[in-house]
């Protein structure tokens, strides 16, 4: 039998989270720039930000011929541009000073990806970089992480539009995720569901 899926969340119809769906508007321009390897990933949380996020603009690639276009844009705005990438010259998102309305590039992959694309794109080097100061666990206890202040993409995102925006409202975010990560533990049996929650 073919499994179903939901027309608007596209997730099976037993695992359908668009009750917990509630779309943002933010005056921040997020762009995701996502490792090819992550668009397949059923755990990949940048799915749940375009449900949440119908303006996220996400650009699939590795290398710098995969981001001409991206690059093209973003010589032809006048907003400030930050890389959401913590390294030796980044600043704290919380200290920044970064205005609201400007544009965010997140790169969404596991650290390891993460690291190639900054490497195989210099021009990201180039740019005013921030990080976060993660004082919390990730909330995704469904995919596993090498370094303990691992976030998701979504988290990372939800954190720094609020060190941006203080009267932002970004739970619409965190409760998406939450859908998606109780259907997933739903879904695993008994034995393997208490390891995960249990991290």
């Amino acid at each position: 039998m073919t499994r179903q899926y939901c027309p608007n969340c596209h997730y099976p119809q037993s695992a359908c989270i668009c009750a917990a769906i509630t779309k943002m508007t933010v005056k921040t321009e997020v762009i995701v720039m996502q490792h090819p390897s992550e668009t397949k990933h059923a755990k990949n949380s940048v799915r749940l930000m375009q449900l949440v996020m119908p303006k996220l603009r996400v650009e699939v690639g590795e290398n710098q011929q995969d981001f001409v276009e991206l690059r093209a844009y973003l010589s032809e705005q006048s907003k400030p541009i930050y890389l959401l990438y913590p390294n030796d010259n980044s600043q704290s998102a919380a200290e920044a000073n970064a205005p609201k309305d400007c544009i965010l590039l997140l790169l969404d992959g596991t650290w390891k990806k993460a690291y190639r694309m900054l490497q195989l794109n210099p021009w990201l080097l180039e740019l005013p970089a921030l990080h976060l100061d993660v004082a919390n666990a990730s909330k995704y206890t469904i995919r596993k992480a090498k370094r303990e202040d691992s976030l998701s993409t979504l988290e990372a995102t939800a954190m720094v539009l609020n060190e941006l925006d203080r009267q932002l409202d970004t739970q619409p975010l965190f409760a998406a995720l939450e859908a998606m990560v109780q259907h997933r533990l739903q879904a695993m049996p008994k034995d393997v569901q208490q390891r995960y929650q249990t991290k």
